[in-house]
């Protein structure tokens, strides 16, 4: 049993007069808030709302960077050279720590989102130059999925999550959003990948292969179809567990 387990949700995904999920309804459920510093969505004025609000609830701040891709919300691959991706990286924090300085609060670890999340699995340059971003701006926590290049490169900083709404193959990586199984198909499916997780480390394949993890945060997607109802189920079933969710940043 894991008595304590960090929930993540990514927040202030809206752009201009666009909004995207529920940030203020998922504030009330997780313990860390993924910030889009607005590469693939946010900007200035989501940034910091959303920090505002995170620093009123307790809830941990994290940089949540991508490749400069608005138009595809940073789903899609982009070539770019490892040191202009680290000079990104970096600015993307930086942008974010000035309005979490300003709400009172700081950037507490950094999330890549999207493609260069799932890029940095197996993207040895692309994950090396995440993490030189990172390191250039602080030694903060890093999360990314357990095996990656990205936590290797990563060292002590990397810190191993799981996703409670996500298809994963046998291989331990996630199912493409485009093809069957990708996402789970409802509230019970998510709670009980939750449970499984925290009760005995492990996480189901979409092929029934169990797959063993040392995951310390659990991703509740913000922007998935009942989003919010998910992630009070998990939070109530974990707490009705034993397990205490606590941010692993702070």
């Amino acid at each position: 049993m894991t008595p304590a387990l960090d929930l993540n949700a990514d927040l202030g995904e809206g752009f201009g007069v666009w909004a995207l999920g529920d940030d203020d309804a998922l504030l009330a459920v997780v313990t860390s808030a993924n910030v889009a510093c607005g590469f693939h969505a946010g900007d200035a004025s989501t940034m910091r709302a959303v920090c505002a609000a995170a620093a009123g609830r307790g809830v941990a701040v994290g940089a949540q960077v991508s490749y400069r891709d608005l138009a595809g919300f940073g789903r899609r691959f982009i070539d770019v050279d490892p040191a202009q991706l680290a000079d990104e990286v970096l600015y993307q924090i930086g942008a974010l720590e000035a309005c979490a300085r300003a709400a009172g609060t700081r950037v507490s670890y950094v999330k890549p989102h999207g493609a260069l999340y799932n890029a940095t699995v197996h993207h040895t340059a692309q994950a090396a130059a995440v993490v030189e971003g990172v390191r250039a701006f602080a030694d903060l926590p890093i999360l990314g999925l357990p095996g990656s290049r990205l936590l290797r490169a990563a060292g002590d900083s990397g810190v191993p999550e799981a996703f409670a709404d996500r298809g994963y193959t046998p291989e331990g990586t996630l199912v493409p959003r485009r093809e069957p199984g990708a996402l789970l198909p409802d509230t019970d499916a998510v709670v009980a990948r939750a449970l499984r997780l925290a009760e005995r480390g492990e996480i189901v394949a979409v092929d029934g292969t169990v797959l063993r993890t040392e995951a310390r945060s659990l991703c509740l997607h913000g922007d998935t179809p009942g989003a919010v109802g998910h992630a009070r189920a998990v939070r109530a079933a974990l707490t009705g567990a034993g397990v205490e969710p606590t941010p692993f940043a702070l």
